[in-house]
């Protein structure tokens, strides 16, 4: 496991972390009817302390982030909280939502942008954000969006300091075309696992069982079907039996299954949760808006 980056998280008394999905569609956002129960959004997942206080671990910014940001806006940030996003990698449908987040145009706000793990290659990690921007694509550059950016990756900070207990973030590199990475929160015993995009192969990636360990909560993605999988091969994505079996083997509590195919609508996707939940009862298929405690 590479420790590289430590984050403080403001956590109730209780030590109750809410886990919210804002997308869980993979590829393309979806509109059609028939697809919105379990979302039409890209990848975005908050992380944040019960009472909706406090500073918000953001990762990914697919098309869900929109609605974060909205939710953000509403409540009352103190001097030294900070919205941190995590990058699992900068595919666009975990990127396109950034330039419709609100707090982003907020000069209020301060908002730490990450990504870290062991043989990062990302390039100049503004840039990634800031060529999107560009007027070719986007009326409103980076540097005009208001907030206070701070972008980091592992070689430039190693630590986050705030007020309230704290927790560790750590990464792991799986296998994705050009590379991506899973996050692992621990927070006073308390442990949260997030794994999307990650292709196993033949057999299962043994440092992504270990990586997802005892966990509270793993979400993995689960692109596929078992039936589906062989015909998608270097795609990175896995098949839902593949993320059972790796909770199977991590020990993991609960299981909650991300990144839908844009092909599988909510009638699909509900008749494969059964078929999960027969094999491991605490598994579901994620669905936009639902708040998960730990």
């Amino acid at each position: 496991m590479n420790r590289t980056f430590k984050f403080i998280i403001l956590v109730s008394k209780n030590l109750i972390m809410l886990i919210k999905f804002f997308g869980t569609r993979g590829s393309i956002p979806i509109c059609d009817s028939g697809f919105q129960e379990f979302g039409g959004n890209t990848s975005c997942v908050a992380v944040m302390d019960e009472s909706k206080k406090g500073s918000v671990l953001v990762f990914d910014a697919g098309t869900g982030i929109r609605n974060l940001g909205k939710e953000l806006m509403q409540r009352d940030f103190e001097p030294n909280d900070r919205i941190v996003m995590a990058f699992s990698h900068f595919h666009w449908d975990h990127l396109q939502g950034f330039p419709f987040f609100a707090p982003a145009y907020d000069v209020s706000k301060k908002i730490d942008i990450i990504a870290m793990g062991q043989d990062l290659s990302s390039p100049n990690l503004k840039a990634v954000f800031a060529n999107q921007m560009e007027s070719t694509y986007f009326p409103v550059s980076l540097d005009n969006m208001g907030a206070q950016f701070n972008f980091l990756t592992k070689e430039a900070n190693s630590q986050y300091f705030s007020t309230g207990k704290s927790g560790s973030l750590f990464s792991n590199k799986h296998n994705h075309p050009g590379g991506a990475y899973g996050y692992r929160l621990e927070v006073e015993g308390k442990v949260f696992v997030y794994c999307t995009d990650v292709e196993h192969g033949e057999t299962l990636d043994q440092n992504v069982i270990d990586f997802a360990k005892d966990a509270d909560v793993l979400i993995h993605e689960a692109q596929y079907t078992p039936d589906e999988l062989s015909n998608f091969k270097g795609w990175g994505h896995s098949s839902w039996e593949q993320a059972i079996e790796v909770a199977e083997r991590a020990g993991v509590k609960k299981l909650y299954l991300t990144h839908h195919d844009p092909e599988h609508n909510d009638d699909f996707i509900r008749a494969e949760e059964k078929k999960c939940q027969a094999r491991f009862k605490d598994c579901f298929f994620a669905r936009e808006g639902q708040e998960v405690l730990i």
